[in-house]
């Protein structure tokens, strides 16, 4: 497409490639159609998970008891969570075994930094009915118990307090000494000896050194059956901190006890056995249950939302071809503003799953959808459970992942994706294919059409070979063409013919005047000489239009007939020069040439017929009294002939066609001429390989004619002696 022209319009293989992509539309609306499908897979997996939340419901609906056996109000008490450890725990003083339970630190005696002298961090875990307790203690002169001393009060240990199931007070000491095995003892009300000489064997734990020198300090390791805390499930812990192995004397007691206006008793929150036993029974697989009671505290929780995975056989280049997917996905979605959409969009926050368990505890049976992990979605399905009364006991969520769904989805879209692409680049190539063969046959016949006919429109071939057996369009068009180019021709021909046969029919009749005229010249009187020399110079005028038409006409096929020879054109213009000087006395007429001789390849009569109808022009239009230049220069590979005369200059629009045919730019009143000679001039020197053109001079007072003609590659051979001998003139 040209800008700034009436030319408007890509060219065919850009309005090919624009259809081609216009295909790219039908895996979009593919697209679309897998979005809306993952929708209602979507919603239908949300509606089967609130199903089976209510399914679960009903078997607590109206079970208060299983919702009592903790206060009424939990806020009166500070709570010790107990985390759920997944594998056994082998008692050696260390968070191996506990998973990701050892990252619920909680931490007394201490701020968000280091821990002070006599604080601990305290995780507390819970499985298979035991209650498994870890403290990180912070001492900085570890005094162990004295075999020899009864009172236990003077070495550093670990204080239990609990009520037991009958509601009775419990305490037990954890004696600290070297690393290994420890041992627990029931303790009297004022903790200084114990009830019975005899170690406890239910509370079992094992102390080591802490982890380096600058901690110093314990870590001790312990468990305990939860039986012994009872339903209430009261429980404070407690370090005795004796820095003097001399005095013995309690430093300071750190302990988890509750500040003051609150109970005297921790509350330690952990998974109701008889609604765990409950949900377990009931043999869910690939989904997460929680039963959570009114006050928010979770009662039992099994399963887990995601499957385990498959291991993974894929090879590296499958890995690579699903992340491309993966992103071409996100740019699909963005393109289609799907990612855009607020009500699809998961939200990777606790906050949403929060409002649904909220609205499920207001008695709203609800679902939501959010993103828990890097790419991992969940459909988070809550049902409120309610007592006999209508009230709200807790509530059943179930939590699934979707990602079978979007499995589905993303190997649907691959495949849309795969048969898309393959389509495409199909079609594309296909269309590249066909539109680089149209568009190279419709250039091979417009150059072949522009070969046909020069700038000057002189036909040069008659018919087109190009695609003329073509069956197509394009074949019916350069059989068009041909036709049209064989007309032309045939036009042509009977053009160039008429002058020679104007130039017969016309010197016939003249022939025959010009007699009469000279028989009627001895019979004119005197007085009317004039009309005679008046009709003779008619005739003459005639003759001569006649024979310059003719001499237009046959001056291509002359051309053909000369032989060219290597000249010296410097030589050739001095001698050409000089005699026009003497032919022209009444004209200035300057040369200026190369001190060197300049050779080309021409016919030298020929340059000489150029240079007449040149010089000729030059003086028709020249200022009185002004010289006319001829000069000569050379450059490179070619030499530049130059004509020039002060007179009027050329119009804007008339170099284009100065050196056409039957054009002329004399004035009105200027003598009869048809405009041959510069025509003339263009014939010989493109004959000769060379060019012309016209052009003002600089300071607008005249107009110079340059005919540049290609130098010889070799200079003449020298005459031979006999050869000169024989060319000499006869003495």
């Amino acid at each position: 497409m040209k800008i700034g022209s009436k030319i408007r319009g890509p060219r065919l293989g850009t309005k090919l490639t624009l259809l081609g992509v216009a295909l790219l539309v039908l895996p979009y609306f593919s697209y679309l159609q897998l979005v809306e499908m993952e929708r209602l897979l979507v919603q239908g997996q949300s509606h089967a998970q609130l199903l089976t939340a209510e399914g679960i419901s009903t078997l607590f609906n109206g079970r208060e008891d299983l919702f009592r056996d903790l206060p009424v109000n939990p806020k009166d008490y500070e709570s010790l969570r107990a985390h759920p450890i997944e594998s056994p725990v082998r008692l050696d003083g260390t968070l191996a075994e506990w998973g990701e339970v050892e990252t619920r630190v909680q931490r007394f005696g201490g701020e968000e930094g280091a821990l002070v002298d006599g604080g601990f961090d305290l995780v507390l875990g819970e499985r298979a009915g035991d209650l498994y307790v870890h403290m990180r203690i912070r001492d900085d002169r570890a005094v162990f118990r004295d075999p020899r001393y009864l009172s236990l009060d003077n070495a550093d240990h670990v204080r239990l307090s609990f009520i037991r199931p009958n509601g009775e007070e419990g305490r037990a000491a954890i004696t600290l000494q070297e690393p290994g095995v420890t041992t627990t003892y029931w303790m009297q009300p004022d903790w200084r000896f114990a009830e019975t000489g005899a170690p406890e064997t239910q509370i079992k734990g094992y102390v080591t050194a802490s982890g380096g020198p600058a901690d110093g300090g314990y870590q001790l390791e312990f468990r305990m059956p939860l039986a012994l805390l009872g339903s209430r499930r009261y429980l404070g812990l407690s370090f005795v901190d004796v820095d003097d192995p001399e005095s013995r004397e309690i430093r300071v007691i750190t302990q988890t006890l509750p500040t003051a206006g609150k109970e005297g008793f921790n509350l330690v929150v952990y998974r109701s056995p008889e609604v765990l036993q409950l949900i377990e029974g009931l043999g869910y697989s690939g989904a997460r249950i929680q039963v959570i009671d009114a006050q928010h505290r979770v009662r039992a929780d099994t399963g887990s939302y995601r499957a385990e995975a498959a291991p993974d056989t894929q090879a590296d280049w499958t890995l690579r071809v699903r992340e491309w997917f993966h992103d071409i996905r996100l740019w699909i979605e963005g393109i289609a503003g799907t990612a855009e959409d607020p009500s699809a969009d998961p939200v990777r926050s606790d906050a949403l799953a929060e409002e649904a368990i909220a609205a499920a505890l207001a008695g709203e049976p609800i679902t939501a959808r959010r993103l828990v992990e890097e790419d991992v979605e969940i459909i988070v399905a809550a049902h409120p459970i309610v007592s006999k009364d209508t009230t709200v006991l807790g509530a059943v969520v179930v939590e699934q992942d979707i990602d079978h769904i979007l499995t589905f989805q993303r190997e649907a879209l691959e495949e849309v994706m795969v048969v898309a692409v393959s389509c495409l680049l199909a079609v594309f190539l296909a269309m590249a294919a066909f539109s680089g063969r149209l568009a190279w046959r419709i250039r091979t016949l417009r150059r072949e059409a522009a070969r046909a006919i020069d700038r000057y429109g002189r036909l040069r071939k008659q018919s087109l070979e190009s695609e003329r057996s073509a069956g197509d369009e394009i074949g019916d068009l350069s059989r068009s063409i041909s036709t049209m180019l064989t007309r032309l021709h045939q036009h042509n021909t009977f053009l160039e013919k008429m002058p020679r046969t104007l130039r017969h029919e016309i010197n016939n009749p003249l022939n025959v005047l010009s007699t009469s005229l000279e028989s009627l010249a001895d019979r004119v009187e005197e007085g009317d000489e004039k009309y005679l020399k008046s009709a003779r110079r008619g005739v003459l005028r005639i003759g001569s239009i006649v024979q310059n038409l003719a001499d237009a006409a046959n001056l291509e096929e002359s051309l053909v007939a000369d032989d060219f020879e290597v000249v010296d054109i410097g030589r050739l213009l001095g001698d050409y020069v000089a005699n026009l000087r003497l032919s022209q006395q009444g004209h200035a007429i300057l040369f200026r040439g190369v001190p060197h001789p300049v050779y080309a390849r021409v016919a030298d009569y020929r340059i000489e017929q150029m240079l007449d109808k040149i010089v000729d022009n030059a003086i028709d239009f020249h200022h009185a009294n002004s010289p006319i230049k001829v000069q000569l220069d050379t450059e490179r590979d070619f030499l530049r002939i130059t004509v020039a005369n002060r007179g009027p200059t050329l119009p804007d629009t008339g170099e284009a066609s100065l050196f056409e045919s039957m054009v002329s730019h004399r004035g009105p009143h200027s003598r009869m001429h048809f405009g041959l000679g510069l025509y003339v001039v263009r014939a010989i020197a493109e004959y000769h390989g060379g060019t012309v053109r016209a052009l003002n001079l600089v300071d607008g007072t005249g107009v110079a004619i340059m005919v540049e003609l290609p130098l010889a590659t070799e200079a003449p051979a020298p005459i031979r002696a006999d050869d000169r001998d024989r060319l000499a003139p006869p003495a």
